[in-house]
């Protein structure tokens, strides 16, 4: 078999994994890493046309991120460029033209687009040669989104141009690329609309709060994995089903009155035994769990109250009855909570995602606490609500969730 007919049942079988994808965050991931290795991109990074700007929403660097510690990830502060033929993105995202640049240090003054040098002046890089491919609606040819790879390398590492043999490769894996990109876009329109249910009752609970939990989750969930020795594929399985399932956790809340769920003042004693019934409330949407992704969100619906000490909520409860299981109940008739490893994985992490969320952000009824304070509160807390291994993990991110909470500000 000749190396093309093998990169191009490669990227055939991409298309594939790409459709399964279902949150937008790690499909873009993905994307830009095996774009990256089919092209021999040492960067690269995802624009996403958003109106009359470009979203610069995802970004990778091998250099850069070479120079960082073990564990460490390299940090991208997200912006918006007006959709125009000035920049190079936007020259592409405009004419839907493939641009093939061999040196952007080097480009004909005539031309209508020009290189911003700023980046790579910040960050100490040096951008050569750079592959600038527009993301289509195979449907309408609509352009969603623009695909920009960096400083093509070859096999001693010095940077090169871009083959052009590649094209029609790289073409073929765009337009899949835009396809799955269209179809998780409108998974996350989805459950950004339950949420707006969720959020004409509960104003806490916004869709930017939800998408900062479930990055979160799905940075803590990564980190995880990685010291665990998972498997890559497996990592990139779970992460993009807690990205998803995490947005779900209070979802249950539309089954508390508003007297209570809107109340300003502290809830009484049999107020919060009903505020506690979101937990199983949520978890009854997912019962048919039909998918990895029910089953997630069932878990973490039920569970992100439980405590590592075992006094948080519900505890063991009947999933059919809801009342506490014969061999779990307590001298005062509730049932016993779930401690330690009882609670699923997913679950102590969304716990730590939401609790840090909660006191970060601001809120009618309080002001967001200092991120000092926000993460001393959660450390001294690890061993009591909160899954010790994880609170370390949480304390080595603080900068990727600082960069959540700047993407998806309130």
């Amino acid at each position: 078999m000749t190396d093309s007919k093998k990169q191009l049942d490669y990227v055939i079988k991409l298309s594939d994994i790409m459709t399964q994808i279902k949150d937008i965050d790690v499909l873009m991931e993905t994307i830009l890493t095996e774009a990256r290795k089919i092209t021999f991109a040492d960067a690269g990074s995802i624009y996403l046309c958003k109106n009359d700007e470009l979203s610069f929403d995802y970004a990778q660097n091998e250099t850069l991120s070479s120079r960082l510690g073990t564990g460490k990830k390299l940090i991208y502060k997200t912006f918006r460029l007006p959709k125009n033929t000035e920049s190079i993105a936007g020259y592409v995202a405009i004419t839907g033209k493939i641009l093939n640049l061999r040196d952007v240090y080097q480009l004909d003054p005539k031309l209508p687009f020009g290189f911003n040098k700023e980046f790579d002046r910040v960050s100490n890089y040096e951008t050569t040669s750079m592959l600038t491919i527009p993301l289509k609606r195979v449907s309408n040819n609509k352009i969603i989104g623009v695909l920009q790879l960096i400083n093509a390398k070859d096999e001693t590492g010095n940077s090169v141009p871009f083959s052009e043999d590649n094209t029609p490769l790289v073409k073929l894996f765009a337009n899949s690329a835009a396809m799955a990109l269209e179809r998780a876009e409108m998974t996350r329109a989805i459950i950004l609309r339950m949420i707006k249910l969720a959020e004409l009752r509960d104003p806490k609970e916004t869709g930017a709060h939800v998408n900062r939990v479930g990055a979160y989750s799905a940075e803590i969930y990564e980190a995880w994995a990685e010291k665990h020795s998972i498997n890559k594929e497996e990592i990139k399985r779970c992460k993009d089903t807690i990205r998803i399932a995490a947005m779900l956790h209070d979802v249950g809340k539309v089954a508390i009155p508003d007297t209570i769920l809107k109340k300003s003042g502290k809830l009484t004693d049999e107020e919060f035994e009903i505020m506690k019934t979101h937990t199983y409330e949520g978890a009854k949407l997912f019962g048919e769990k039909q998918s990895e992704l029910d089953i997630m969100s069932q878990e973490i619906a039920l569970n992100h109250h439980e405590h590592w000490d075992g006094r948080g909520y519900p505890g063991h409860i009947d999933m059919k009855s809801f009342q506490p299981l014969a061999k779990h109940i307590l001298p005062n008739g509730r049932a016993m909570g779930k401690k330690r490893d009882e609670i699923p994985l997913a679950a102590r992490i969304v716990s730590i995602s939401d609790v840090y969320d909660a006191l970060s952000s601001r809120r009618v009824y309080k002001e967001a606490w200092s991120q000092d304070d926000v993460i001393r509160e959660i450390e001294e807390q690890a061993g009591k609500q909160f899954d010790p291994q994880l609170v370390e993990i949480f304390s080595d991110l603080i900068d990727v969730f600082q960069a959540i909470q700047s993407k998806y500000s309130d």
